[in-house]
């Protein structure tokens, strides 16, 4: 069964349609812009509180983990856009970010935190690139600030949300359902 999932998902993330986040192409250049980048699509907006769900059920060190080693790597995956480094498959690998991560959350396996940071580094990476690739202006480093500080804010609405729902129910079935609905979201933006 998992042989045949896996061939039919990967087909679908190599489908994705392209830049979901990145709307129009003009100046890139302001801290707003910055800003407003990750929050103008629906496959980030997914994808960073995803990050923020998975940081809130490990706990711990992961609270702060998580969500920099995402901004950590999403950065450099910026940085290496701007520097003309090419990489293939990143829209869909944006969208696979909310459907794996927030499975990952759905599942709530005892999982490593060091595994899951990589997973999620390794998103982060694509979700930089794909910043860097629609950036047109000249001050990389305000734009950058504006989107590392929009990330940051949807990965603490995440914990927040995570932690809320963990009290209120006294478990984890209600934040397991948000990581699932995540991941339904994604799959949904991939049917789009």
């Amino acid at each position: 069964m998992k042989k045949v999932s896996a061939l039919i998902l990967v087909p679908l993330l190599m489908t994705g349609t392209p830049a979901f986040a990145h709307v129009g192409h003009g100046d890139h250049a302001t801290l707003v812009s910055g800003f407003l980048h990750p929050l103008s699509g629906a496959d980030h907006l997914l994808a960073m509180i995803a990050v923020g769900l998975a940081a809130a059920m490990l706990g711990g060190r992961a609270l702060i983990a998580l969500p920099a080693t995402f901004v950590a790597v999403m950065l450099l995956g910026f940085i290496a856009a701007l520097a003309g480094v090419q990489v293939p498959l990143v829209e869909p690998m944006i969208l696979a970010s909310s459907i794996v991560i927030g499975l990952s959350v759905l599942v709530a396996r005892p999982t490593s935190p060091v595994l899951v940071g990589l997973v999620v580094g390794g998103f982060a990476f694509f979700h930089g690139h794909a910043h860097g690739t629609e950036f047109a202006g000249e001050s990389a480093a305000v734009f950058g600030a504006g989107f590392a500080a929009a990330t940051m804010l949807l990965h603490a609405v995440g914990i927040g949300a995570g932690i809320a729902v963990g009290r209120l129910t006294r478990g984890t079935t209600a934040l397991r359902v948000a990581g699932g609905a995540t991941a339904l979201g994604g799959v949904l933006l991939l049917a789009g």
